[in-house]
C-alpha cells in the first residue's frame, strides 16, 4: 500500500517567503465565467471522481468561489487537528448556515461556538443517550411492526419516517406537551396533537433539503434573486411554522420544571454562566441544525446499510449470527450496543461505502500550505470524505462492501481476509469529521444506527427489489428510491 508523503510538519514552520514561492495545486478548468459550476450541478460525485486524478490537492471555480479539493488524508489531519486554530469554516459554508440556522452551532465561529459547545455537550453525555436510546428501540420495533411479508418498500421513506419519529420524540417530546388538563393518565398526546406537531417538524426537514440541494444552489448562482423560487418560499413557510412551535415549546418547558430530557427542554432551561438563557431565536438554531444534522444523515446510512445487506447473504447470516448470540429472542437494547461488534462494523462500512455528508469544508485565516502546495488568502478547502474512504491506496477492494475490515485482523467465519489498520492514516475515514469541532452528535448517531439496524434485522431479512444504486448528491448523499421485499422471520 502506497503512502502519501505527510505534510503536516512542514507546513507549520514555512517561511513567509517559503509560502509564496509554493506552487499552487494543478487545476481542474472550467467555463468562462461560471467555472464548474454546471458540471457539478449535474453529477457531482462523478466531477469528485474525475478531479482526484489531478493529485492530492485540486483547485477548480464553481459557485463562485474558489475551491481546493483535498484528497490526503495528512492534509485531512493537519485542517481539523494539529492546525485547526489556522482554518475557520469560512464564507461558503457560513453562508449556506446563514440561509438555515445562523446561530446553529455547526455553523458558527470563534467564542460564540466554544460557548455554545460548553452549554450543549452535556446533552449528549452516555448517560443521556442512554436515556434517549429506548425512545430509538422502540420507533424502530414499531416500523417493522407495520411491514407484512412479502411487502415492497421504498427504503429511504420508511428510514426517513422512522428518523423523524426519533428525533420528534429526542429533541421535542412531542408526546409530553399535551395540556396537564386534558393529557390522557399515560401522558401521551391525543393522536391528533402530536400528528399535527409531528407534521410541521416533518415538513420542515423536506423543505430544508428541497431548499439547500446542490442543483437548486448551483441555478441560484446564475439566475437572479429576485426570480421567484418555489423550493425557497416552501422553505420559508415551514420554518415559519416551525419557529411558532419552538417558541411555543420553550415557554411551555420555561412554565413547569418537569425534568423533561429532551433536547427542547435541556436547551429551554440551560443557562450559561452568566445566568441568561437562550432566546426562542437561539433554540430553534439548535434544533433546527440538529434536524438538518441528523434526519436525513442517519436515514441514509440505514438506507445503504439495508441495501447492501440485502445484496450479500454472507453478511447477512454473520450478523444474524451475532444478534442470536447477544440477544437471543428478545429486542436488542442499549446495554448490548458493546457486544454488537458486527453490527457497528456493518455500519462504519456503509458509511465508508456511502458517507452521508460527502466532504467538509474550511478556509485558511490566511495564505497557507497544504501538502506543499500554495492556498491563497480565500480559498475554500473541500476535505473530500468522499473520495479518501474509497481510495484504493488506503482500502483495500475500496468499492467492495466488506464490514471484516473493521473488525482484529484475521479471518472471519465466511473465510474473508480481515484487512489490517495499523498503516493507514487515521483520516482515512473521517465521516464525523475530526478535531475539535467533530460532529457532537456522534455519539447519539452510533447508537441509534446500531439499535436501529438490530431491531430491523431481529425481525426482517430483505431481497433487492432495486438492482442497481446510484446515488446521487443533495444536502446529504442521496441513495434514490431503492425498493426491497421484506421477508419476516
Amino acid at each position: 500500500m502506497s503512502e502519501i508523503p505527510s505534510s503536516q510538519s512542514t507546513d507549520a514552520t514555512l517561511s513567509e517567503t517559503d509560502r509564496t514561492n509554493a506552487d499552487q495545486p494543478p487545476r481542474r478548468r472550467g467555463l468562462p465565467l461560471i467555472g464548474s459550476t454546471l458540471s457539478i450541478a449535474r453529477d457531482p460525485l462523478g466531477y469528485l471522481e474525475s478531479a482526484s486524478e489531478y493529485g492530492d490537492v485540486v483547485a477548480y471555480e464553481a459557485f463562485g468561489t474558489e475551491f481546493a479539493l483535498v484528497f490526503d488524508p495528512d492534509a485531512v489531519e493537519s485542517v481539523l487537528v494539529s492546525r485547526s486554530d489556522q482554518f475557520r469554516k469560512g464564507e461558503f459554508e457560513t453562508n449556506f448556515g446563514d440561509l438555515i440556522a445562523p446561530g446553529g452551532i455547526a455553523f458558527t465561529e470563534g467564542e460564540q461556538w466554544r460557548r455554545q459547545r460548553r452549554l450543549l455537550q452535556s446533552s449528549f453525555t452516555p448517560d443521556r443517550i442512554r436515556s434517549f436510546a429506548g425512545k430509538m428501540a422502540t420507533e424502530a420495533a414499531a416500523l417493522v411492526d407495520g411491514w407484512d411479508d412479502g411487502e415492497t418498500i421504498v427504503l429511504q421513506d420508511a428510514l426517513s419516517t422512522y428518523t423523524l419519529r426519533v428525533l420528534s420524540r429526542t429533541l421535542f417530546d412531542l408526546k409530553r406537551e399535551a395540556p396537564r388538563s386534558s393529557a390522557p393518565a399515560s401522558g401521551d398526546l391525543p393522536r391528533a396533537l402530536e400528528d399535527d406537531r409531528a407534521e410541521t417538524v416533518r415538513r420542515a426537514a423536506t423543505a430544508l433539503d428541497n431548499y439547500a440541494s446542490p442543483g437548486r444552489l448551483a441555478l441560484g448562482s446564475i439566475v437572479p434573486s429576485w426570480v421567484p423560487d418555489r423550493a425557497e418560499r416552501e422553505y420559508e413557510a415551514a420554518m415559519a411554522d416551525l419557529e411558532a412551535l419552538v417558541a411555543d415549546l420553550v415557554a411551555q418547558r420555561r412554565s413547569v420544571d418537569d425534568g423533561g430530557d429532551d433536547l427542547l427542554s435541556l436547551l429551554a432551561r440551560a443557562e450559561y454562566p452568566d445566568g441568561s438563557r437562550l432566546s426562542p431565536a437561539e433554540v430553534r438554531d439548535q434544533l433546527v441544525t440538529f434536524l438538518f444534522a441528523g434526519h436525513e444523515t442517519t436515514a441514509t446510512t440505514l438506507t445503504f446499510a439495508c441495501w447492501l445487506l440485502a445484496g450479500d447473504s454472507a453478511v447477512q447470516t454473520a450478523l444474524e449470527r451475532e444478534l442470536e448470540a447477544v440477544c437471543g429472542d428478545r429486542e436488542p437494547t442499549f446495554t448490548d450496543c458493546d457486544a454488537l461488534v458486527y453490527t457497528e462494523a456493518v455500519v462504519r462500512e456503509a458509511m465508508r461505502l456511502y458517507p452521508p455528508v460527502v466532504g467538509l469544508y474550511r478556509e485558511p485565516r490566511r495564505g497557507t500550505t497544504l501538502a506543499g502546495y500554495r492556498i491563497p488568502a480565500g480559498t475554500t478547502l473541500q476535505l473530500s470524505v468522499y473520495g479518501i474512504q474509497r481510495d484504493g491506496r488506503w482500502w483495500s477492494a475500496p468499492e467492495t462492501f466488506r464490514p471484516e475490515r473493521w473488525l482484529t485482523g484475521g479471518d472471519d467465519d465466511s473465510g474473508r481476509t480481515l484487512e489490517p489498520a495499523g498503516d493507514r492514516p487515521e483520516y482515512a475515514y473521517f465521516p464525523f469529521g475530526g478535531g475539535p469541532r467533530h460532529c457532537l452528535g456522534m455519539r447519539f448517531a452510533m447508537t441509534e444506527l446500531q439499535l436501529a439496524l438490530a431491531t430491523i434485522v431481529h425481525h426482517v431479512e430483505f431481497d433487492r427489489v432495486t438492482e442497481t444504486l446510484e446515488p446521487s448528491l443533495g444536502v446529504t448523499l442521496d441513495p434514490g428510491p431503492l425498493e426491497v421485499r421484506v421477508r419476516l422471520r
